[in-house]
């Protein structure tokens, strides 16, 4: 056997131990205790609305991916459809069974709320790191197995596009579902009826709860599946280009992400704490751990594959992996200096509501472009630094490293929404006030730690970007093409234009279907509230179901076009393009991909950070600053909350897949257009 074939080997077996720890993860929380009759009835709610949204949701894509399937087959060939067919639906199955599992462990966690802090947060946490160990071990085994199989590097770009096929519908549909059923609960039952978050008494407390888990766990698991795995295929490719003949820098990569997988399983055994204000050092602890083990274990791995490569020595190489750990590091901090109640971004937003709702926006919307300037230059730092030690090879495998944490990421973002449903649970419930001491605690740190995740998957999303350019760029030389992308051109400009332009458009359609989808909630609570008596008094129970209904048509009806802008964009570009002139077609996509990722870049980056400060200058209000809850900063900060929940759960998080996608389609159409 020989040195490829055993790394490829070892991926596919470091693949089915991350996939046998999530299921040891989903039995440990399984087996716990879920509580009252009551907390049982709420929890089975939230799951049966989940379900059914997923449900229609992936029977709604299935049609669109049939339609791709079919083209692909007579226009690539049998490999890469299947290829695609694989990718979506592992992506699918990723999402699909993260949720099952959260929206289980949110109801256990609120029960061990009973016993401390302590019981809840490892339930939390375990039950999101089922998410995140799922999507590391189907994104590597299904990429390792399909390669095995069957050798081809082109056929492994389809895989990757089913799964950004499956990514963009799960963000998108996901991010207008929770946002729609968020915002309308909120301007209802806070502004209007002046009802505490997740009070049964609001119709849409449900559905504000179901949308936590298809928004930020499903989506979030699609959104890195499809990174991570992209990411993969894209640094194998390019390996393939920049090392004519030598095999082992194809394969690295599945190397990197084996050592990976053992490092963030040890890493999520040493999350543990006892008091609130250690919540979000621990998980830090165990994303450090995770860190520090997969650095050293990238050295051996490095230096055995890549000796005698004969462009880069296997230090540089090292190097140039390191520095998608230190960038990964430095995201996190930079959002949590942004996000967090505890540093003054937050706290002079929450200063800015004292003068009314107007100032709260104004300061919001400042915070947010603010917030771009050092992940864009730590970005950019540490694309020059990796270029500098391996030059696009370098990049590449910072890229790389970068995503080879997602599992324990994962699990830190999939901790939110658990968080979050535990304490609606709790306050449905009717739970004692040091249960709330608990949840309030943990979701106070889940927002963050949402915040955080969203920072690094833009982040990974810019470098996956940059290397899937770099590949479509390359692609074109071997096939003995040589294009000259120069701003003088004007084919250059119109496509840096056009993509430039795609992140607002997108992101306009997308905050659009939040608003229709609110709107349509507010309705419903306000007929529900006009129309049953007793709501108020709780002598009658809303209809909860019709809610959950309403935002589900929503959702799914407005997702489709925003999730095929970057699908047929560079189709249309091509199409352009070959009526002009055999060359044209390429500048314009090669362009519209550069102007794309430089402006999706910033429009998520923006979008992700406020939001979230915006809903923790909320949060930090809450907690007793400023006048408190009902106090008019208050109220201000909630309209605050309102705009900045769909900025950073439904547009942020979705121009991710969006740039991606772009990248993956366009490389797709470079064997039509030579």
């Amino acid at each position: 056997m020989s040195t490829e074939q055993i790394v490829i080997w070892s991926a596919i077996g470091a693949g089915i131990l991350a996939l046998v720890w999530g299921v040891i993860l989903m039995v440990w929380v399984l087996r716990k205790a879920q509580g009252s009759e009551k907390m049982r009835e709420i929890a089975a709610a939230i799951q049966i609305g989940a379900k059914a949204f997923l449900n229609r949701q992936y029977i709604t894509v299935a049609g669109v991916a049939a339609v791709l399937f079919v083209v692909l087959l007579y226009a690539l060939g049998w490999r890469t459809a299947v290829g695609f067919l694989i990718g979506a639906v592992l992506s699918a199955l990723a999402g699909y069974i993260g949720m099952f599992v959260a929206v289980r462990a949110n109801v256990r966690t609120a029960e061990a709320a009973k016993s401390g802090l302590s019981a809840a947060l490892k339930i939390a946490f375990r039950g999101g790191a089922v998410t995140g160990f799922l999507v590391v071990g189907l994104s590597l085994l299904g990429v390792a197995a399909f390669y095995l199989a069957l050798g081809d590097l082109k056929a492994l770009i389809g895989l990757g596009f089913g799964g950004s096929l499956i990514s963009i519908f799960a963000r998108v549909g996901g991010g207008i579902y929770t946002k729609g059923a968020d915002v309308g609960a909120d301007l209802v039952g806070k502004l209007e009826a002046g009802i505490p978050e997740d009070d049964p008494r609001n119709p849409a407390v449900i559905a504000d709860n179901v949308g936590d888990n298809v928004g930020d766990d499903a989506g979030m698991a699609a959104d890195l599946f499809e990174t991570y795995a992209i990411t993969i295929i894209a640094a194998m490719l390019l390996g393939s280009l920049l090392f004519a003949n030598f095999g082992k820098a194809t394969i690295l990569p599945l190397a990197i992400g084996s050592v990976s997988i053992v490092a963030s399983i040890i890493g999520s055994l040493v999350v543990r704490a006892k008091n609130k204000k250690r919540i979000m050092g621990a998980l830090y602890v165990g994303i450090i751990t995770a860190g520090i083990l997969a650095a050293i274990g990238f050295y051996p791995i490095i230096n055995f594959l890549m000796e005698g490569n004969g462009k880069f020595s296997t230090l540089n190489l090292y190097f140039a992996s390191l520095v998608g750990l230190v960038v990964t590091a430095g995201l996190v901090l930079i959002t949590e200096y942004y996000t967090g109640t505890k540093y003054k971004p937050v706290q002079r937003l929450a200063e800015a509501s004292q003068t009314g709702h107007a100032t709260n926006i104004i300061a919001g919307l400042a915070n947010s472009m603010k917030s771009t300037a050092l992940p864009i230059l730590l970005i950019g730092a540490g694309i020059l630094l990796a270029y500098y030690f391996a030059g696009l090879y370098g990049v590449a495998l910072a890229a790389v490293a970068m995503l080879s944490l997602t599992g324990i990421i994962v699990a830190v973002d999939a901790f939110g929404p658990v968080t979050d449903n535990a304490g609606g649970i709790a306050e449905m419930a009717g739970m004692s006030e040091e249960v709330h001491e608990v949840t309030d605690a943990l979701d106070a740190v889940g927002n963050t730690t949402k915040a955080v995740t969203k920072a690094y998957a833009i982040g990974s999303a810019a470098l996956a970007a940059i290397v899937l350019f770099a590949s479509f760029v390359q692609e074109i030389a071997d096939k003995g093409k040589t294009i000259q992308f120069a701003l003088i051109d004007p084919y250059i400009l119109v496509g840096l234009f056009v993509g430039g332009l795609l992140p607002y458009f997108f992101g306009a359609l997308c905050l659009e279907a939040v608003g229709k989808a609110g709107g349509a909630v507010v309705e419903e609570v306000r007929r529900q509230f006009r129309e049953i008596k007793g709501i108020m008094s709780g002598s009658a129970k809303p209809d909860y179901a019709a809610a959950v209904d309403i935002v589900t048509k929503a959702a799914l009806k407005q997702m489709i076009l925003p999730a095929l802008i970057p699908v047929l964009t560079p189709i249309i570009l091509a199409v352009i393009g070959i009526a002009i002139g055999p060359d044209v077609a390429l500048k314009l996509i090669g362009g519209s991909l550069v102007g794309a990722i430089v402006t999706g870049v910033f429009v998520a980056i923006s979008m992700t950070t406020g939001g979230a400060a915006w809903d923790n200058a909320k949060k930090f209000i809450e907690a007793g600053a400023l006048g408190g809850k009902k106090s008019p900063a208050h109220q201000a900060a909630v309209t605050g909350d309102t705009v900045g929940d769909p900025y950073k759960d439904t547009v942020g998080p979705a121009i991710n897949p969006m740039i991606k996608i772009l990248n993956v389609v366009a490389l797709l159409l470079v064997g039509f257009l030579i």
